[in-house]
């Protein structure tokens, strides 16, 4: 569904990716893995039309979508969720839903009613201004909102970061359920129990490059890439 060939990013002068290589199938949840500053937020910022970027970047079979405007390839149907929230702070939570819904032909998959089964607290709180929310709510907002544009595929940066464990475990289950939806996840986490939990496949990168593509068991066995590329 997702494939990246080659991919190269730039902050300015700065050369930030090396020649990233992946691919996320239909209804796969992918994690990129790495310790902070390899590139993986850049990757999917560079997927997404963020950063300066050439190589090649197919989505669903179509063009490469390097060089084009974020909005232009979310409406090719790529979400993305950003590690800083990116909430609307002073409209309402249903406000926030509401802004996240794209115009298509064919009925969407998610309904605000679905974001309120899912995360009744969003519900309790659905006509309080975004800002006041604490920061879980933020993140099971912006998941949501995100999911009201109703991609085929969602990129997803640290989604657990700063959260507490019973939120944690309601944002592992949430991408189970997007997934049953046969919605595809590309994961940047930072937390390696959730990621190898949940996840199909998973990349490693150090340096701005993959070191490791494989299964969850297969880097569990993997001590050299875990100490090498992952311990802290």
């Amino acid at each position: 569904m997702l494939s990246v060939s080659n991919l190269h990013a730039f902050y300015g002068k700065s050369h930030v990716l090396h020649g990233v290589n992946l691919f996320v199938g239909r209804g796969e949840i992918v994690s990129l893995l790495g310790r902070n500053g390899v590139g993986r937020s850049t990757t999917i910022k560079a997927i997404m039309g963020l950063v300066a970027a050439r190589g090649t970047v197919s989505f669903a079979g179509g063009e490469n979508l390097v060089g084009l405007k974020p909005h232009e390839i979310a409406l090719r149907g790529l979400g993305y969720v950003p590690e800083d929230r990116a909430i609307f702070p002073d409209i309402t939570v249903r406000e926030n839903l509401l802004l996240g819904m794209k115009t298509r032909a064919a009925a969407p998959r998610w309904t605000i009613e679905d974001m309120f089964r899912q995360f009744p607290r969003l519900k309790e709180r659905a006509d309080t201004a975004a800002g006041v929310l604490s920061g879980g709510e933020q993140q099971m907002l912006t998941l949501c909102r995100t999911l009201m544009g109703d991609p085929d595929l969602i990129m997803i940066d640290e989604p657990t970061e700063g959260l507490a464990p019973l939120i944690v475990a309601q944002v592992a289950d949430f991408l189970r359920a997007i997934r049953e939806r046969g919605i595809a996840i590309l994961l940047v986490e930072q937390k390696l129990a959730i990621a190898l939990d949940i996840s199909d496949r998973v990349y490693v990168m150090g340096h701005g490059a993959v070191v490791f593509e494989g299964t969850p068991r297969a880097l569990r066995a993997n001590d050299r890439v875990r100490e090498e590329w992952l311990a802290v």
